[in-house]
């Protein structure tokens, strides 16, 4: 497994530093300078491209907080386990998480809703996290234990998160996405240092798009990519994306699955 440090500059003042951890798909551990753990999209037990040693959930430990962009199974499946396992809250986009709790997937305390722009401190007040716009759907899947029948339930909008961590090192992980054109918008006002960027088409944007997005609208320090190649659909490569990138100042780091990277 991969383990790398890529950006010294990032690290606090007792020289802590931020790794992240990704583990298929949209799937990302989070620990901050702080030592505080946040994941984000989990979906591990399912997950063909999540490394065997993580399909237990007690492999990942301690964690603090978990967030959901939506309400899709590749993204949401494990996140109730996960909460109920550590004992820490789920939050995500109000209307998914009103039907969390109104199916009981989850107590209400631990389906805590906010929305768009809206900016939440639950592990204090150094440690901030923006709900921000994307572009996709949000249906919640939920096989109902008395009839044992698959239904669709409200999902509420998709969102994508701006993680601000102690030190002020911005992370934007922009879930399930196509193009919009406040991607400018979030690039120049919350200026994210790291975008977590989905690229396998059919359903998000596809290499030549994300590229775009990178290069026109968002100018972060650094990208990894996400989202390709764990179903057919997903064809886009982070090559692909690469090349349609070009050269410049932004640091892509395309790493596999269980790979961690401190900045």
């Amino acid at each position: 497994m991969l383990t790398t440090a890529v950006a010294a500059s990032a690290q606090d003042s007792k020289g802590n530093k931020t790794e992240v951890q990704w583990l298929g798909q949209a799937t990302f551990k989070i620990t901050t300078p702080g030592g505080k753990v946040i994941v984000v999209d989990p979906w591990l037990t399912s997950n063909p491209k999540t490394p065997a040693a993580y399909k237990n959930l007690e492999a990942l430990g301690k964690v603090d907080l978990i967030l959901v962009t939506h309400g899709h199974n590749d993204h949401f499946a494990d996140a109730p386990a996960l909460a109920k396992l550590n004992n820490v809250p789920v939050y995500g986009p109000a209307g998914l998480m009103q039907s969390v709790a109104a199916l009981e997937i989850l107590p209400a305390a631990q389906a805590v809703r906010f929305g768009k722009s809206g900016t939440v401190t639950p592990l204090g007040p150094d440690i901030k996290i923006t709900a921000v716009h994307a572009e996709h759907s949000s249906e919640l899947g939920w096989k109902n234990p008395a009839t044992g029948k698959d239904e669709v339930h409200v999902g509420g909008e998709p969102v994508g998160y701006i993680i601000e961590l102690e030190n002020g090192f911005k992370i934007y992980h922009m879930g399930d996405t196509g193009l919009f054109g406040d991607m400018k918008f979030i690039g120049d006002y919350y200026k994210p240092d790291l975008a977590l960027m989905p690229i396998g088409g059919h359903f998000v944007m596809s290499p030549k798009d994300a590229a775009m997005a990178t290069r026109e609208w968002l100018h972060p320090r650094y990208v990894i990519p996400m989202h390709y190649g764990t179903t057919p659909q997903l064809k886009g490569t982070p090559a692909e994306y690469s090349a349609a990138l070009g050269h410049g100042k932004i640091k892509v780091m395309a790493i596999n699955p269980g790979d961690k990277l401190d900045f």
